[in-house]
């Protein structure tokens, strides 16, 4: 891929997959891209094309939503699980009417193009791996970057996330309001010939520039999960919440299927989301796989969880994903390791002796939940045993 030109732009600061992290004030950013005048570049992830009349009931016959009926201009999620119902791509698809356009997490484009195209067979389709051509940006509605971006002559397509509501299809685990309500982010295709063009905006002073710091905030606080931010290789769609918008449970056959409907439906997913407030009186965020514990449950306690990620949001301070055990209970206050997570396993806090000080290796920062998956998400089907003769 081509360099970013918005990481020319002032006060730039690369993230290490090449797009910008921030730009010098990721709280006054965060401010700007929730309110829609900011755009983020998102020049590291993938794009993918699928042309070909049987495009969209082959995607749909492979990946977890109803795609069949999709028209010109609507967007939706879709998962491609492997056998077991483990996650293993998240695709944000919106087809124009002649090209369906699958864009997909950094590192995600080539493996899944691989994938494709071994099951093309005999069906009509097409796929291409567009990475190197095209490019996307993030904005808000709501403000002046959409409007800005749509007025280009560059923009070949818009992806809507639908995380705002539950789809069709979908069922929510998450209780009461959802914070993602006014969720309202698009992902612009642009060439990536046309990329200092949509930078021009921000060195106009027409739109402002974000980072990827921010987007992180927005999408943490919204309960947002991601591939490249949350997922890992035991992941199942039930422990993010994720029935909601990107798994279509009244559709066919597809890869997957089977677990997803047996813990939808018999038992309950192993693991949860929660979304932790972290105590900000040190100014310290965990790094992603920290380990989360019972707070004052002591040095032996073993570990509940691990976090997913963590930011500093500019109303609600220090914030985290973590997926939790299912087990731990929705009311008990948790503590995070501050540590390296990738330190020996000699030097984790579940394998140091009693008599060790805690902060041996680090220390523990207090955070409270907020429920996102409960304990008794699942088993929405009453299944009565039969008697033994």
């Amino acid at each position: 891929m081509s360099g970013d030109p918005f990481l020319a732009l002032e006060g730039a600061v690369a993230a290490d997959a090449g797009a910008p992290l921030h730009f010098g004030a990721p709280l006054a950013e965060q401010r700007e891209l929730e309110n829609g005048d900011a755009i983020v570049s998102l020049s590291h992830r993938g794009i993918i094309t699928v042309r070909g009349e049987d495009r969209l009931s082959w995607l749909h016959s492979m990946t977890s939503q109803g795609l069949a009926g999709l028209t010109p201009g609507q967007s939706v999620e879709t998962l491609l699980l492997d056998p077991q119902g483990r996650i293993e791509h998240a695709i944000r698809l919106v087809d124009d009417g002649s090209c369906a356009w699958l864009l997909v997490d950094e590192g995600s484009a080539e493996s899944l193009t691989a994938f494709l195209q071994r099951m093309r067979f005999a069906m009509r389709v097409e796929i291409t791996d567009v990475s190197d051509v095209y490019s996307t940006v993030l904005a808000f509605e709501g403000g002046s970057a959409t409007r800005e971006l749509r007025a280009l002559d560059s923009l070949v397509a818009e992806w809507h996330d639908p995380w705002a509501a539950a789809l069709p299809g979908g069922v929510q685990y998450a209780r009461g309001e959802h914070p993602a309500a006014g969720w309202s982010a698009v992902q612009c295709v642009v060439r990536r010939e046309d990329l200092a063009e949509v930078a021009g905006l921000v060195t106009s002073g027409t739109v402002r520039a974000a980072g990827l710091l921010a987007l992180d905030a927005l999408e943490v606080r919204a309960w947002r999960p991601t591939v490249h931010g949350d997922v890992d290789e035991r992941a199942l769609p039930h422990e993010f919440d994720w029935l909601r918008t990107a798994v279509h449970l009244n559709k066919g056959c597809y890869r997957g299927q089977e677990t997803v409907a047996k813990v939808h439906n018999l038992g309950h997913p192993p693991r949860r989301l929660a979304l932790l407030h972290l105590d900000g009186s040190g100014g310290q965020l965990p790094l992603k796989g920290a380990l989360v514990r019972v707070a004052g449950a002591g040095a032996d306690a073993r570990p509940v969880g691990r976090v997913t990620r963590a930011a500093l949001h500019h109303e609600w301070g220090g914030i985290a994903l973590a997926l939790l055990k299912r087990s731990v209970a929705e009311d008990v206050d948790l503590e995070v390791w501050l540590g390296d997570p990738q330190q020996p396993d000699s030097a984790h806090p579940e394998n140091r002796s009693a008599n060790e000080p805690d902060d041996a290796a680090g220390e523990w920062l207090v955070a409270t939940q907020e429920v996102i998956v409960p304990s008794d998400a699942g088993k929405t089907r009453d299944v009565p045993r039969l008697k033994r003769l």
